[in-house]
């Protein structure tokens, strides 16, 4: 199992439209994906800017790739992502996971 990490950073005051702009496009996007185990969007506000990590766990790199492309370690951005982040970090960050627990 992968999970794999992006972050992005917004202007505090769009964060609430960006937050709604994810729950609608972006994990609808990731959950329609064959081998995608689950999405978690988290969101921290630092003064004037919010900063967004999507964290999602896959069966495999080849799951992945389907999603990612070939480039599974490029960040995938949506059109409508110019309208809200400061900047577009080139990478995310895959870890192997190596164990894990859910609530029952």
């Amino acid at each position: 199992m992968v999970t794999r990490i992006w972050h992005g950073r917004t202007r505090r005051e769009r964060a609430d439209d960006y937050s709604a702009f994810l729950t609608l496009r972006a994990i609808p996007d990731y959950r329609e994906t064959e081998g995608n185990l689950d999405v978690t969007i988290l969101r921290r506000d630092d003064g004037e800017v919010s900063h967004f990590l999507t964290v999602t766990r896959w069966e495999s790199e080849e799951a992945i790739r389907a999603f990612a492309g070939d480039e599974v370690l490029k960040a995938k951005y949506y059109p409508q992502d110019e309208e809200f982040l400061l900047e577009f970090e080139p990478e995310v960050q895959h870890y192997t996971v190596v164990a894990a627990a859910a609530a029952l």
